[in-house]
């Protein structure tokens, strides 16, 4: 009696495989997706650069009571100009300081890898012994006054925005502000930086800073 040999499969099941991205780097992509959207629209509120230095718009205030009306208005019509140019003295300022860039860099990164977008399941374990949050924003906030107060970032800093605010302020003193009118811009604009704060969270890892 002859056995009937049976037909034997030979396909294999070969399992794909798939890398999705971490939550941690889910949520920093979101949140810097919001923010470049968030700062794009409030530039795209700033008003022209021509009309911020129309030669013929400027003339000296009467007194130092105009001065400061005329520094109210301006900021009020320029603000997103000024903040710009504030913006712009800072960058300049930390681009001719590497170490101090580099510095402050690593402090961002040290909140951001830390604290803000570490997910909650995954605890900071040093030497053995595991960092509960309010541990780990104490060290964060302690680093950060040394840095900022014990070195020369801090005094860079404030360096910069000094000559900054002391920019906006000349120009706003001297720029007459008679021929410009406020519009629903003015309002539209103050909605757009720091917009994605107020929104719903960027993802549900986000550690609360309470």
């Amino acid at each position: 009696m002859t056995s009937q040999a049976l037909p034997i499969s030979t396909t294999e099941t070969t399992s794909s495989t798939t890398t999705t991205p971490t939550p941690t780097l889910t949520t920093l992509r979101t949140f810097l997706t919001r923010l470049f959207s968030s700062l794009r629209t409030t530039l795209s509120h700033r008003r022209p650069w021509l009309e911020l230095v129309d030669r013929t718009a400027f003339s000296r205030p009467l007194s130092l009571s105009d001065a400061t009306t005329r520094v109210r208005k301006n900021f009020s019509y320029f603000k997103i100009n000024y903040l710009t140019i504030l913006a712009i003295v800072l960058a300049f300022s930390l681009l001719s300081h590497p170490f101090s860039l580099l510095t402050l860099l690593s402090l961002v990164a040290a909140w951001l890898g830390l604290y803000t977008f570490r997910p909650s399941d995954q605890p900071l374990v040093v030497l053995g012994r595991t960092m509960s949050n309010r541990e780990i924003l104490g060290i964060l906030v302690l680093v950060t006054v040394i840095v900022v107060f014990l070195t020369s970032v801090g005094s860079l800093i404030i360096t910069a925005v000094l000559v900054g605010v002391g920019i906006v302020c000349v120009h706003g003193a001297f720029r007459d502000p008679e021929d410009l009118f406020m519009d629903d811009q003015d309002t539209a604009g103050s909605t757009g930086l720091f917009s994605f704060i107020g929104g719903p969270s960027v993802g549900s890892n986000v550690i609360p800073l309470v």
